[in-house]
């Protein structure tokens, strides 16, 4: 589907509401505006992911550093469009569908467990919880990973509300959890620390045992 936008404002929307595919207005703050406003702001992060990412490769990173850096911006690029599919596809309510829309499900939910389950290959068990940090890339997963959850819960409360395709939750589930594999994946390959957490840790002295 072709688009061309020449207009940035509108001024539609100065009273508070917007409109969906297929023109129903709604107020900014409705259900459906909240799980696609949610879905947008975790593609923001994740292009923050991905910008710091480039900035690995372009320092120079070589080895296998720079092949996890690589096949990182492929995985990032590609979650990124899904997720303005998803967020099309949250933007359209019941009746407005089009010919050609797309809708995620099962060929994209078993896409995101095979990353899982390759990513994982590189991985230790974890003995303890992981704090998020552990480099800019893998922290800005894990950031994103917090966002893909409050993304899946807003769908799930629109679910409560309106109809929408069970694929939606299925895919913001496991895409949160390829974001913490991910977070560990390309610290392991950078060489960065994790953050562990330390049960009962206070201002850096470990209670008595």
């Amino acid at each position: 589907m072709a688009i061309r936008i020449n207009r940035v404002y509108t001024r539609g929307g100065d009273k508070g509401s917007t409109h969906l595919v297929g023109g129903a207005e709604v107020p900014k703050d409705s259900p459906r505006i909240e799980a696609f406003g949610t879905v947008d702001e975790l593609n923001s992060i994740l292009g923050l992911a991905r910008t710091f990412n480039e900035q690995t490769l372009a320092a120079g990173a070589s080895g296998r550093a720079a092949d996890a850096a690589r096949e990182l911006e492929g995985i990032l690029m590609g979650l990124q469009n899904e997720l303005f599919d998803l967020g099309s596809q949250l933007a359209t309510p019941p009746g407005s569908e089009y010919p050609g829309m797309l809708v995620l499900g099962d060929t994209e939910v078993t896409a995101l467990e095979k990353c899982i389950d390759r990513c994982q290959e590189d991985l230790q068990p974890l003995e303890s919880f992981i704090l998020p940090g552990g480099g800019t890339v893998a922290a800005f997963l894990h950031q994103a990973r917090t966002v893909c959850r409050r993304a899946e819960r807003r769908v799930i409360e629109l679910s409560h509300a309106e109809t929408i395709d069970p694929g939606a939750i299925r895919y913001l589930n496991r895409l949160s959890d390829l974001l913490f594999v991910l977070s560990r994946w390309i610290a392991l390959h950078s060489g960065t620390p994790e953050y562990l957490w330390e049960r009962g840790l206070r201002l850096g002295k470990k209670p008595a045992r």
